[in-house]
C-alpha cells in the first residue's frame, strides 16, 4: 500500500529522517506487530508504535485493569478499572491515530493460540509478565522464523534484546534457567517501564525499516537508579532446545507432516 497525502503530512517529521523516508514509512504501513502484554510496558510500545504509523497491531492479554497498574498504565483511564485492558488500550490508540488497524484479544498468551498470534504477524514485542508467557512466544517466533523484540524490567533495572531466528541467541539461549519471577513481588515506576517500552518500540522500527542498526546478538543491560548501561553478547547455545538447528530441523518437519496430514483428511473428506 502506497501512502496517502495525509499520510505524508503526518508523518513528515519522521520521513525526513536520513536513512528513513518514504520507504521506511510505506514499509512501516505494511507491517503487522504482535506485543504480548499490554501494562506498562506492552501498552507505552505499542503508543509509540501507533504514532509512527504501523499498519496493523495485534493486542493480547488477558485480565482487567486495576488500580495499582495506574502508576504506568498510560492507555488506561481511572473509570477503566476492573474492566478488559486491551478493550481500552485499543479504544485510546484507535483515538490518537484513526488510520491503523488494531486487534485487540483479550487473552493470555498459552500454548493453544500462541502459533495464530505469531503467524499472523511480521515482528512480536515480548512485554509478558511472565517467563511462562515469555518462552512460548520465543519458541513460537523461531518456529515461525519471526524476529522477536525482548523487553523486561525488575525494578529499577531492565533489560533489552532483539532475537532473529537462525542468527542471534533466542530467549532460551540468554535464559536457560528461569529466573523466579513473581509479578508483585518488586515495584514498579512508570518512568521506568516507559524507558525500556520506547527502546522496545524503536527496536521494531528499525527492523522494520532498516534504520540504522538494532541489538541482535546483543543484550542491553540497565540500571535506571543510577543510569547505567551496558552491552555484553550472550551465548548462543548449539544445543539449544529450542532454537539448535537439530532442533529446528525437526520443528520443520513435524510442521511439514502435519500440513501432509491435513490436506490427506481434506482430500478424503472430498471424495
Amino acid at each position: 500500500m502506497v501512502l496517502t497525502p495525509q499520510e505524508l503530512e503526518r508523518y513528515s517529521r519522521q520521513i525526513m529522517l536520513p536513512g528513513f523516508g518514504e520507504k521506511g514509512q510505506t514499509a512501516l504501513k505494511n507491517s503487522t506487530v504482535l506485543v504480548t502484554g499490554v501494562g506498562g510496558l506492552g501498552g507505552t510500545a505499542a503508543l509509540y508504535l501507533a504514532v509512527a504509523g504501523i499498519g496493523k497491531l495485534i493486542l493480547v492479554r488477558g485480565g482487567e485493569v486495576r488500580l495499582d497498574d495506574m502508576n504506568r498504565q498510560i492507555l488506561m483511564t481511572d473509570d477503566w478499572v476492573g474492566k478488559p485492558r486491551v478493550h481500552k488500550a485499543k479504544e485510546t490508540l484507535a483515538k490518537i491515530n484513526p488510520h491503523i488497524e488494531i486487534e485487540a484479544i483479550p487473552e493470555y498468551v498459552t500454548s493453544q493460540n500462541v502459533d495464530s498470534l505469531v503467524k499472523q504477524a511480521d515482528i512480536a514485542i515480548d512485554c509478558a509478565f511472565n517467563f511462562e508467557e515469555r518462552d512460548l512466544l520465543n519458541d513460537a517466533c523461531v518456529r515461525w522464523n519471526k524476529p522477536m523484540v525482548e523487553a523486561a524490567m525488575n525494578g529499577m533495572e531492565a533489560y533489552l534484546t532483539t532475537i532473529i531466528p537462525g542468527k542471534t541467541p533466542c530467549l532460551s539461549c540468554i535464559f536457560p534457567e528461569k529466573p523466579q519471577w513473581d509479578r508483585w513481588g518488586f515495584g514498579v515506576l512508570g518512568a521506568v517501564s516507559g524507558t525500556l517500552a520506547c527502546l522496545a518500540a524503536l527496536e521494531a522500527i528499525k527492523l522494520i525499516t532498516g534504520l540504522d542498526k538494532p541489538l541482535l546478538g546483543q543484550l542491553l543491560t540497565m540500571d535506571l537508579s543510577r543510569l547505567e548501561f551496558a552491552k555484553r553478547r550472550p551465548y548462543h547455545d548449539p544445543d539449544c532446545p529450542v532454537c539448535s538447528s537439530r532442533t529446528k530441523q525437526g520443528i520443520a518437519e513435524a510442521i511439514a507432516l502435519l500440513e501432509r496430514t491435513k490436506e490427506e483428511e481434506l482430500a478424503s473428506m472430498r471424495y
